[in-house]
């Protein structure tokens, strides 16, 4: 089939187009969607890299908080979007390779209706018990809830987060039973576990050391390679003999299917900048033990695919259905 001279121009203007809309960018305000309530350790990255990225961009950029529905409303607005770069998701693992495993009839495919802007960050959790447990090891902990099948409950911030998936692994490989309570956000479960509304969920350091040194949470491992340094006496779960259970979960960055790949690139290389300030570097990403990626929106792709069959692996392992 022969082009015409104007398909041909036009072909050969597209990518001079895509870098003038790149460059030009942003033109007015832009928000971030994040599917979560206030006060977790996604929404306060988020809310960190909106503030550098407003300097950088000299444009407004807010923050909207949409949480519930196993984050799918949240991330549904972004997914039908315009493709212009001006309505972006920053979201957990959940939101884009567990619930297309999960949900029956997704208003959106997230790996085709999305586009990857960058993987932020990896999360590493660790087992919170109200004190009331009583368990001071996962042995104990264990054992306690082998004497008592179903007396005990794990809060989580959703079917088929990371907290579920790693209690679901726990109860499997140990034969116990416990009770799932899936909340809103990992805030709240946190906020359960704190008053003894459930006896023990997961969550990073960000959101559980004060509540550890405070002696109204007790931490009894974390899924780290490498201990923590602000919780030294915390012991990783290969230490306590449960290497197989990996609470970690991921921050990432996305924008609508259709984006330009040259405004993608550029929001990424924006987005690492903010990441390497110290306002963000010093105040969220060390003292909350994440493991930086700010990977580009390619290496981000190709890590999807390993976690969307990684995550179907998982999923299948703890018996969970689609609803």
């Amino acid at each position: 089939m022969r082009l015409s001279r104007r398909t041909l121009l036009a072909g050969l203007a597209m990518p001079a187009l895509a870098r003038a809309q790149s460059s030009d960018y942003p033109t007015r305000q832009v928000r971030i969607v994040v599917p979560f309530p206030p006060g977790g350790g996604l929404d306060a990255l988020a809310r960190a890299l909106a503030e550098r990225l407003q300097a950088g961009w000299g444009q407004p950029v807010v923050v909207d908080n949409r949480p519930g529905g196993s984050t799918v409303p949240g991330t549904d607005i972004v997914a039908k979007a315009a493709p212009d770069g001006h309505t972006l998701l920053i979201t957990a693992d959940n939101s884009i390779t567990s619930n297309p495993h999960l949900i029956r009839g997704l208003p959106h495919d997230p790996m085709k209706d999305l586009a990857p802007v960058s993987l932020l960050v990896d999360v590493h959790q660790m087992v919170l018990v109200h004190p009331s447990v009583g368990a001071r090891s996962m042995a104990e902990l264990v054992a306690a809830a082998r004497a008592a099948p179903g007396h005990f409950n794990f809060g989580s911030y959703g079917i088929a987060s990371q907290p579920h998936l790693c209690f679901a692994a726990l109860m499997a490989r140990e034969r116990i039973e416990m009770v799932h309570v899936p909340y809103r956000g990992l805030t709240p479960a946190v906020l359960a576990t704190l008053a003894g509304e459930v006896q023990m969920t997961l969550a990073g350091i960000a959101s559980g050391a004060s509540h550890i040194r405070a002696g109204t949470l007790r931490a009894l491992a974390v899924g780290r390679p490498t201990r923590f340094e602000a919780l030294p006496d915390v012991p990783t779960l290969a230490e306590a003999g449960f290497d197989d259970i990996d609470p970690r979960t991921w921050f990432g960055a996305f924008a609508p299917a259709g984006t330009p790949a040259a405004l993608l690139s550029r929001i990424q290389r924006d987005i690492a900048t903010a990441m390497a300030a110290p306002t963000v570097r010093d105040r969220h990403l060390l003292p909350a033990g994440y493991t930086v990626h700010a990977a580009t929106p390619e290496a981000t792709a190709a890590f999807l695919q390993q976690d969307l069959a990684y995550k179907a692996r998982l999923i299948r392992a703890a018996g969970i259905t689609p609803d």
